[in-house]
């Protein structure tokens, strides 16, 4: 069932198709959730050549399958690797070479391999490909797990961070102390910062190469198998420096233009937000046993980190709902700053930009290009001091930049609600929607079939704030009247539904749309693209201040006539689950709920989720500073009110929101006899990332729960 690449075609050529949307049939399950989606994008650094990496679904294996594709303009498009589990790609500067992480394995296993054997190397390592095709080779055999890396601006070396590893004698004496015991915390050891000199590395692979198609589909004997294995070790590689270590995990590297010094971030080993200090910016210098000092002392999580041309400034992003650090913690919009390396002062960009900065890129001269959230749009801004000037472009979705090195050529992703996302390359960056080339034609399925119709929607709080959202009408529809309607609303909160490319479990909009729905996908207070004001104001009122705006939106709805008031529904995931389960509490209008991964209570997920901090400040303080709000803002204590029948799902890996959340609910949906069923994904945790029979089993019980419970007319 596996989307393959196409021969590259003008999206124009099927969207702007003459047949009329009547004559197309809609969209099925299995073909909307046979999507390929593409998760990041690399240009070469001359700006003529372009990696990107795909996941798509593999049925028969139970799996996703990321895979990493390069296109040329001699070649085009084609499989840059096979193996199906290829991330973090990056090119060499000079051109010469891609580096990614696999967990690939050294060797393939026999047919007779134990399970044990099997999963005895789950090691995430760096490997090693020329960009003119050939096999790819490791980095290092040992098993290390690899947290970040970045090559150095000469392309003769590798820096990268991995756990501190122990050697066989200090894991045995673990064993022999602790057994099977798990240290909550004292267990972590922190990272070492390495740098591996590429061309001795890749003289020893080559003078002992791997079999051919390592880590791939293929038969070897268990001798070769058990020399593999015998040849890897959790002690660090021969050829490898230390640089410096932190107590911390080390998440994103950046080297300095002339080499001499690195850039790094972090947060904590348990990856569990608990206090802002943990996220922080670091300088070392790129020489053994170096002191790292930080450079940032704040409440908020650095990202995205990148060295101005210059080498003067670091800049980086903090994206939205990831703290503050122009003072106490607070979850505002994106935003973009520099920080000087000098002295380490710190200057806020595009601060004359109203909605919330995502992702950026630098230009060769040091310009900023930026993809900006702002109402139902996101667009690429020139970030120039305090301004962000609008790129023209095509309406819809920008997003997954890449700059080159040494031109002005930009690398970008586009989509539209009913265009899916492509990948595309401009010669110039100021100009993206100008003699850009299309590099893939994925899911053109989605052309062939019946598209929904959409508008915005605009209406008023009860307190005044103007809000926005996204109708989606069933095909040939738009305007209609009277029609069934979902109200389908967003995770985050610090997100926003608008116009962009949706086809998973979770943005599932327009398949409900293509099967006879009116769609309402509301944007609330909490959302981004719409000042900080919005944001803000979730706060200390997390589900209450934003049930207000929802249920004024179907009001709204309903009373322009496009929604029938007695058949509503209404759903959403994690944050979009909080506000289902809070807002069925609060009427009974709606005859079905679609809920998944939301809390019912808020004490024992601030104590069970891995964004405590956040949690504390959206509620007011932490349980025992505001037990008031804990309780008030909590649907549990008000689920005596509840009639909507509820379909709820949930993975039992979950510490998003934790797993006893969906436990709770149903329990208390049992006691209370509202007709409910709950569905639990083994092994799963909040994306739900690990099988993709568990997303498609999701929708299919929820779109036949709502058809029970809300058919058709």
């Amino acid at each position: 069932m596996r989307n393959l690449f196409v021969p590259i075609l003008g999206l124009a050529l099927w969207a702007s198709a003459p047949a009329a949307q009547d004559a197309k049939q809609p969209i099925t399950l299995d073909e909307f959730l046979n999507t390929t989606s593409i998760t990041s994008l690399r240009l070469s650094p001359d700006g003529t050549a372009a990696v990107f990496e795909t996941e798509a679904p593999d049925w028969k294996a139970s799996q996703y399958r990321e895979d990493l594709w390069i296109w040329t303009a001699a070649a085009g498009l084609r499989p840059l690797t096979h193996a199906g589990d290829e991330t973090s790609v990056e090119w060499s500067p000079d051109g010469k070479w891609i580096a990614f992480l696999t967990s690939r394995a050294l060797s393939p296993q026999s047919d007779d391999a134990t399970d044990t054997e099997a999963a005895a190397d789950p090691s995430s390592r760096i490997w090693i490909i020329s960009a003119s095709g050939g096999e790819a080779l490791p980095l290092f055999n040992e098993e290390l797990d690899i947290h970040a890396f970045a090559w150095s601006p000469d392309s003769s070396s590798i820096y990268y961070s991995v756990e501190k590893p122990q050697t066989s004698e200090e894991k045995t004496a673990q064993q022999e102390e602790w057994k099977d015991v798990v240290r909550w915390r004292e267990q972590h050891r922190g990272d070492l910062l390495l740098r591996q000199e590429l061309r001795p590395s890749l003289d020893a692979a080559l003078a002992n190469p791997l079999p051919e198609h390592a880590g791939e589909a293929g038969k070897k004997d268990k001798k070769s198998k058990k020399k593999a294995k015998d040849e890897s070790s959790t002690e660090l590689p021969k050829l490898a420096t230390v640089i410096s270590s932190s107590p911390l995990e080390i998440n994103e590297l950046a080297v300095a233009p002339d080499g001499k010094t690195l850039a790094f971030t972090t947060e904590a080993p348990h990856h569990r937000v608990e206090n802002p200090a943990e996220e922080e910016l670091y300088l070392v210098d790129c020489a053994p046993n170096s002191t790292a000092r930080q450079l940032t002392h704040n409440e908020g999580a650095e990202s995205g980190i990148r060295w101005s041309p210059d080498g003067k400034y670091i800049h980086f992003v903090v994206h939205a709902g990831e703290g503050f650090i122009e003072g106490k913690y607070q979850d505002v919009q994106g935003r973009l700053y520099r920080i000087a390396v000098a002295d380490g002062k710190v200057e806020r960009l595009g601060a004359a930009f109203t909605g919330s900065f995502e992702s950026f890129v630098l230009l060769p001269d040091g310009r900023e290009i930026a993809e900006g959230v702002k109402g139902l749009e996101r667009q690429l801004y020139l970030v120039s001091g305090a301004e962000a000037t609008a790129i023209a472009g095509e309406p819809g979705a920008y997003a997954n930049l890449s700059a080159a090195r040494s031109s002005n050529a930009l690398l970008f992703t586009h989509s539209s609600i009913n265009l899916p996302t492509q990948v595309f390359l401009a010669p110039d960056a100021l100009h993206p929607a100008v003699n850009a080339t299309q590099l893939s034609a994925l899911n053109p399925v989605f052309g062939e079939r019946a598209q929904p119709e959409w508008r915005a929607f605009n209406w008023n709080a009860p307190d005044g704030h103007a809000m926005e959202g996204v109708l989606i009408f069933p095909p040939g529809k738009l305007n209609a009247k009277h029609l069934r309607m979902l109200t389908l609303i967003h995770g985050g909160p610090e997100d926003a539904d608008g116009n962009f490319f949706g086809a998973d479990w979770y943005n599932w909009a327009t398949y409900a749309a293509a099967h006879g729905w009116l769609v309402f996908r509301p944007n609330y207070r909490g959302s981004t693209g719409y000042g900080d004001e919005i944001m803000l104001a979730i706060s200390p009122h997390l589900v209450s201040a934003p049930g207000l705006d929802i249920l004024s939106g179907v009001d709204a709805i309903v009373k322009e006539g496009f929604a029938d008031p007695d058949r509503l529904a209404i759903g959403g995931y994690s944050y979009g689950g909080y506000m289902t389960n809070w807002l069925i509490t609060q009427t009974d209008r709606f005859k079905a709920a679609v809920t998944g991964a939301g809390a019912v209570e808020h004490a024992a997920n601030w104590g069970n989720d891995d964004l405590t901090y956040d949690d504390a400040w959206y509620l007011g303080g932490a349980p025992w500073e505001n037990a008031a709000n804990y309780q008030s803002e909590a649907a549990l204590f008000q689920f005596n009110k509840v009639k909507t029948p509820v379909h709820l799902v949930q993975g039992d890996g979950d510490v998003r929101v934790s797993y006893l959340e969906g436990v709770t609910m149903e329990r208390a949906l049992e006691r209370l006899n509202i007709p409910h069923e709950f569905l639990v994904f083994p092994g799963e945790g909040h994306s739900l990332d690990k099988n993709p029979w568990h997303g498609y089993i999701k929708l299919r019980e929820e779109m036949k729960w709502l058809e029970k419970y809300v058919p058709q007319k």
